[in-house]
């Protein structure tokens, strides 16, 4: 029953993007397109788990053990740096076109604070191996909900004429991302 409570928590309850506002530039700058913004949150999915399970192999046999705390940032960031190599190459092999969608965001996953900010809550939160990587599961398909559904408004918004010319682009994007963000403020009752 924990993990269910963890997984939902990272999930809607302090969802990345819209409670926390981390992984906002990848947030803001993939969710134009909807297909992109679906490569991106596998992408995002696929690393946020490995890296859950690499940096917390690394804390708690490496580390922690040794008395190394103070060397979590940078071992934690050379993990994530090598997922994301790795998912970049795979990616750039597999769908050119989708890593050219991605553009400059693929390799910013690498500094996308909601993926250390995940792996730096593990560690602070003193989850197990289990709890690490449902929160990582449950965090990685926040950020996915959370950017499709962006991608889906405002490819729609992007069809509708109705929209002053001054809010068109990043500020209707903007004001879209609050009223996403006021409306997961209804779950913060759920647990």
């Amino acid at each position: 029953m924990d993990l269910l409570l963890i997984f939902i928590n990272a999930m809607l309850v302090n969802n990345f993007v819209l409670s926390r506002f981390l992984g906002i530039c990848g947030f803001l700058g993939v969710s134009k397109k909807r297909d992109a913004s679906i490569g991106m949150g596998f992408a995002v999915l696929f690393v946020m788990v490995i890296a859950s399970f690499g940096t917390w192999t690394v804390y708690n046999f490496l580390l922690k053990p040794n008395d190394l705390d103070y060397l979590k940032t940078v071992a934690f960031i050379l993990v994530i740096a090598a997922l994301v190599q790795f998912v970049e190459m795979v990616v750039k092999k597999i769908s050119p076109a989708l890593y050219d969608a991605l553009g400059i965001y693929l390799p910013l996953i690498t500094t996308n604070c909601a993926v250390l900010g995940v792996t730096f809550l593990n560690v602070q939160d003193d989850l197990s191996l289990a709890g690490s990587l449902t929160n990582a599961v449950g965090a990685a398909l926040g950020f996915f909900l959370a950017i499709v559904l962006m991608a889906s408004i405002r490819e729609k918004l992007d069809r509708v004429s109705s929209v002053p010319r001054a809010f068109q682009g990043l500020p209707i994007a903007l004001v879209t991302a609050g009223l996403m963000a006021i409306s997961f403020l209804g779950f913060q009752g759920l647990i």
